[in-house]
């Protein structure tokens, strides 16, 4: 069974790539030229490709991961073939890196899931594939992946990193070490925790301080806090060395910081949480949940007035509104805000109810997980939306496929409407931009909607 999974699932990856290339050979023929964002990353990673590597643009506000990359993957084709660099750094061929980073995308989620649902092994395997293969062409994500953008990139790499922390058995070796320090998850500090605290008591309790485990081993709170000192102590230092870099860097912003500022924009994460309930609708809600929710209205009216009256004054008190989403009028924020939100300034309080119902859905996604899982994530979630200024869809990617992947899996239709919602979505994106451009007043450039 396992090997007939890995033939059909071979053959998906082979199909995906297939189509992204059709896709990818249709956009570059249309925008040959960079566009956009483009404009900064391709230069950059051509001088890169020269081999000079002292040279940088000052308006780039990404670290160098995506040309460094670009550069080890297309040198040693100019040196088995011959080329010269001008033929194999042309935007095109930059942009083409994207498609190979979209490939070991879907193959770690893949892994992932096969990782973080061992209990679905039993089951079919069509669920494990076709739930990789919808979230590889997760909308946001998969319109990059024909643009030389850093998302594709930062997400592969990104997502190595709770694949390796899965994988490797727990160890006091220094290279599972050094992968745990450059990969925080909380399933490995999580199951320290089950493991100093699960089993048969031995009378005492844990209120005694000790008790014993199924083996005879008899573990204590003192011994779990200094397991988990133990293994967060590269934790620690990654937030150490984040810090550092912060204080040495005089901010978190790399290059332009007049456009970059962070800020307190509390309504980043109502934001999220109505994106990812557009986007994982199909699977997320159903008939049950609906009934759930309002039953925890009506047994808990005070919690959720409450969460009504502090949402209100994050609403009122942290709005931010950055100049790049009034003025850019070829990314999709730019029309919700102007069709949604500067209708009237009580459209954003009145949202409210929304984003209660959206936000209660999301967390009742994780019912099956663990109090600390949970608030760990929401932790990391807060900490990656709340700071941000601009209201872009790209900063959600990450959070969003976290979400998805932590999520018990869905049934098979539930999965096929899933797909068919993203595939949709993405056939008019990437039909939007290829043909209705348009033309600035000001400008004889031709200009195209996107993300």
């Amino acid at each position: 069974m396992e090997k007939f999974e890995g033939y059909v699932f071979a053959a998906l990856c082979s199909t995906n790539f297939l189509v992204s290339c059709l896709i990818f050979s249709k956009v570059t023929r249309e925008q040959r030229e960079p566009y956009m964002d483009e404009i900064f990353h391709v230069p950059q990673a051509q001088k890169y490709c020269q081999g000079k590597f002292s040279e940088w643009d000052p308006m780039i506000t990404t670290p160098p991961g995506l040309y460094l990359a670009s550069v080890g993957v297309i040198k040693p084709v100019v040196w088995l073939a011959d080329l010269t660099g001008n033929v194999v750094c042309s935007t095109a061929m930059l942009r083409f890196i994207n498609l190979l980073f979209n490939c070991g995308n879907l193959y770690l989620i893949y892994l992932l899931l096969c990782k973080l649902h061992p209990r679905e092994k039993t089951r079919t395997a069509s669920r494990r594939i076709l739930s990789a293969l919808s979230l590889s062409i997760f909308p946001v994500l998969y319109f990059f992946n024909f643009l030389y953008y850093t998302d594709a990139g930062s997400t592969f790499f990104i997502l190595c990193l709770p694949h390796d922390a899965l994988r490797l058995p727990q160890s006091r070796g220094a290279p599972r070490r050094l992968l745990r320090a450059l990969s925080p998850d909380q399933h490995h500090l999580a199951g320290i925790l089950r493991r100093h605290s699960g089993g048969r008591q031995n009378g005492r309790g844990l209120a005694g301080g000790a008790y014993q485990k199924e083996g005879g081993e008899v573990s204590s709170l003192p011994g779990a806090a200094v397991a988990v000192l133990q293994a967060a102590w590269p934790y620690a230092a990654v937030a150490g060395g984040f810090l550092a870099f912060i204080v040495w860097n005089d901010g978190i912003v790399v290059g332009d910081r007049t456009s970059h500022e962070a800020c307190l924009n509390f309504p980043q994460i109502f934001y999220f949480f109505c994106f990812s309930f557009f986007l994982s609708f199909p699977v997320s809600l159903w008939y049950q949940r609906v009934i759930r929710f309002l039953q925890a209205l009506r047994k808990q009216p005070l919690l959720f007035l409450l969460l009504t009256v502090v949402s209100l004054l994050l609403v009122w008190k942290f709005t931010h509104v950055h100049k790049y989403l009034l003025a850019d009028n070829r990314h999709y924020p730019f029309y919700v805000w102007k069709n949604l939100f500067r209708r009237h300034e009580l459209i954003r309080f009145l949202l409210i109810t929304v984003y209660i119902f959206a936000g209660w859905n999301f967390l009742d996604s994780f019912r099956s997980r663990s109090l600390f899982w949970t608030l760990a994530f929401l932790s990391c979630l807060l900490a990656s939306t709340v700071p941000q200024k601009l209201l872009e869809f790209r900063y959600f990617i990450v959070p969003y496929l976290m979400y998805r992947l932590h999520m018990p899996l869905p049934s098979m239709p539930r999965l096929v409407a899933e797909f068919l919602l993203y595939a949709a979505v993405n056939a008019a994106t990437i039909y939007v931009f290829i043909a209705k451009t348009f033309r600035w007043p000001d400008s004889a450039d031709t200009q195209r909607f996107m993300w």
